[in-house]
């Protein structure tokens, strides 16, 4: 269990000081650990992060398209960005975790990270008001934000492949896992994708699911616009 007095830290990183740490404490808690726990905190905190970082990008970014606007957010919203964004703040110091996941490393996985900073974000909201963590959150992305160039997005092979589908009037793609291999902490996934209609069957590998879905999606582009 994090000790409070160890909280001023992790305030200090946070640049929010709490009123009631116990909010602080949950969102720091994984479900592994005890019973209340920061799910239901990063439920909310996701939904807070979104539409703060689409405000933002609505604003900052007048003349941009729907789709250039939500492969932005995607962007910066996505696990790997807010992995990074937890490690800057050294939320793996401050972890709540159930003997399991310490042995498995779960203090470094980057699914465990992601949540626990969108509880954070929840937590801030709850303890203040919508102001304040909006506040937060743009010191978070500022940098992030102002580094985007939406003309040189490209799109990612999974939007490319809906999208090609969508123009043929095709059914969307289903992915499925069809292996996880390793230790919690450092799987490597196995997904296959199918589209109806096309014979060969696809698949990604890749260390995290959305990756090996990426990968997966890539295959299948090549296939059905070669064979197009």
């Amino acid at each position: 269990m994090v000790k409070v007095r160890n909280l001023e830290v992790l305030e200090r990183h946070l640049g929010y000081v709490f009123t009631n740490k116990a909010l602080l404490l949950q969102a720091l808690t994984h479900k592994s650990a005890h019973h209340l726990n920061n799910e239901r905190l990063e439920f909310l905190g996701d939904a807070i992060l979104n539409f703060v970082v689409a405000d933002l990008l609505f604003s900052q970014f007048t003349q941009a398209t729907e789709g250039e606007l939500t492969r932005a957010r995607a962007s910066l919203v996505n696990q790997d960005s807010l992995h990074e964004i937890a490690l800057t703040l050294s939320l793996s110091d401050y972890l709540n975790l159930g003997l399991g996941e310490q042995k498995s490393g779960g203090h470094r996985r980057g699914s465990i990270l992601a949540d626990t900073l969108e509880a954070i974000i929840c937590a801030i909201y709850q303890d203040s008001d919508f102001t304040i963590v909006r506040a937060f959150i743009e010191r978070l992305f500022i940098t992030k934000i102002a580094e985007l160039n939406l003309e040189e997005q490209e799109k990612d092979p999974k939007t490319q492949l809906q999208e090609w589908l969508q123009g043929q009037r095709k059914a969307l793609p289903k992915y499925h896992i069809v292996s996880m291999i390793g230790e919690p902490h450092a799987q490597t996934f196995i997904v296959r994708c199918e589209v109806e209609g096309i014979m060969q069957v696809v698949e990604g590998i890749g260390s995290s699911r959305r990756i090996a879905e990426q990968i997966a999606a890539k295959k299948m582009l090549e296939i059905i616009t070669h064979d197009a």
